[in-house]
């Protein structure tokens, strides 16, 4: 058997890090079966479906590199094949028409609360022969009245449920529109998947699911629910644990190898290892091995994974994405990998790489007024005028070549290196941080470098 898993977002709102991490696993089991990976759009809700959401999707899936097979399924074009399914399941007595009307629903399921009985359809339709001429109806599912619907689930082991607590579940509303459940039974059997693998939130339409492919003689995939994200207090995931669109963690500095490796951690591990490589994970991802219990997302262990890939990446990698935050042409100042090789080691993501490398591409229009008031003295100035001399006449310019000027003006003068190094820095930068000093120089270059200090001076010099 060919492993065929889909993942099947809504496009009522954003990509978000539960649905990412359903995808990964998907994807990730999918590759390593050697199977098919495919995506499907579940846009039955006309009013809430929007084409921003779904570029969204596409996009975060394609940032993430969850690439998958043939082309996307727009649930919506397929409702022809739905009707026809439950035409079916009409004919051979597994689905009805249902006339009862809203007020005769409310009063049904009213008098079940006072009667303390769950409340549930009764099948009061359930053999109505007659057909009102306009009246509106829905279609139900006829479900068995007795035995069980046993789920047999990768993650969760065997999950019972009895017949008598499943009501008649609605197919198609009164509009003439597929329900949920039955358009995903019916796409999954037509795309041929062996394998759903979803978040648990959907356990409870499983054993309805299992029963509609059982009623329309079809296959009952595999199915592998996947415990949901909690925050690190415990709570559900929301928007103050960082449950945001995925692609705002892209733009929040974040690279997809972290992101793919911090969510295959929740919920997933091989032994004590905390870095796995994509390859490595299509290696040894199984849905077995996926864990029963609710997985807490940790905002500190996924800055640190952030930082290892970002110190890990070769400079090159990192220049496209880099460019495009600082919105700078290819070509323009100093060699861009080079300066993100100066930064690499003292950020944790893109953002902050690229806000680092910002003033070797801008000169600075301010100076931070604390860095000032504790680094500039009346002494400074001195040290700063003999500093531009001496550095103009180097016949090389180059980080060893402008160290060994700083170090022998600080000597003549008897005060240790930081008392000329951090004033400079603060005239290239604008701020008391930035790549060691000489690098810092020889990057800017001995043009830019002399221009800005002579700037700072005349700017800040009383």
């Amino acid at each position: 058997m060919t492993v065929r898993t889909r993942f099947a977002p809504s496009p009522t709102g954003m990509l978000h890090i539960g649905g990412a991490r359903t995808a990964l696993f998907a994807w990730l089991y999918a590759r390593h079966t050697g199977g098919e990976f495919l995506l499907r759009i579940e846009d039955t809700d006309r009013e809430r479906s929007t084409e921003e959401a779904t570029q969204v999707i596409l996009e975060g899936m394609k940032w993430l590199g969850l690439d998958w097979d043939g082309e996307p399924v727009f649930q919506a074009s397929r409702q022809a094949e739905h009707i026809i399914a439950v035409d079916q399941l009409i004919e051979e007595g597994h689905a009805y028409r249902c006339y009862c009307s809203r007020e005769q629903l409310d009063e049904m399921r009213e008098t079940q609360r006072v009667a303390g009985k769950k409340p549930m359809y009764n099948g009061r339709c359930r053999h109505r022969s007659d057909r009102p001429s306009g009246q509106p109806f829905v279609v139900r599912f006829r479900s068995p009245d007795e035995g069980e619907t046993i789920v047999r689930d990768l993650v969760l082991g065997d999950v019972c449920f009895p017949n008598e607590e499943l009501d008649d579940l609605i197919l198609v509303r009164s509009d003439g529109t597929p329900t949920y459940n039955l358009a995903v039974v019916a796409d999954d059997a037509a795309m041929a998947i062996s394998h759903v693998v979803r978040g648990s939130d959907h356990l409870n339409n499983t054993p309805r699911q299992i029963q509609l492919y059982e009623a329309l003689g079809l296959p009952v995939p595999q199915f592998a629910h996947i415990p949901l994200i909690h925050g690190p207090d415990g709570a559900k995931m929301s928007k103050r644990h960082g449950a945001v669109a995925i692609t705002e963690y892209r733009e929040q500095g974040y690279l997809p190898a972290a992101v793919n490796n911090y969510l295959a951690r929740l919920g997933w591990s091989h032994g004590d290892e905390e870095v796995f490589s994509m390859e490595r994970l299509i290696e040894l991802f199984d849905l077995t091995q996926v864990g029963k219990a609710a997985a807490r997302f940790d905002q500190t262990k996924l800055d640190w994974l952030n930082g290892h890939y970002l110190r890990e990446s070769h400079p090159s990698e990192l220049a496209g994405p880099v460019s495009d935050l600082m919105d700078i042409e290819p070509g323009e100042g100093p060699d861009l990998t080079a300066v993100i090789a100066s930064l690499q080691e003292r950020s944790k993501n893109l953002v902050e790489l690229a806000n680092g490398a910002r003033f070797f591409y801008e000169a600075p229009t301010g100076y931070v007024e604390k860095a000032v008031k504790k680094n500039f003295k009346d002494t400074t100035w001195s040290l700063l005028e003999a500093f531009a001399e001496q550095a103009k006449a180097l016949s090389e310019w180059n980080a060893e070549s402008v160290h060994a000027v700083i170090a022998s003006i600080c000597e003549t003068a008897g005060v240790n290196m930081g008392k000329l190094a951090q004033p400079i820095r603060i005239l290239l930068s604008g701020g008391p941080v930035s790549p060691p000093i000489d690098l810092t120089l020889e990057l800017l270059g001995r043009e830019e470098s002399l221009a800005r200090i002579r700037k700072g001076i005349k700017a800040l010099r009383p």
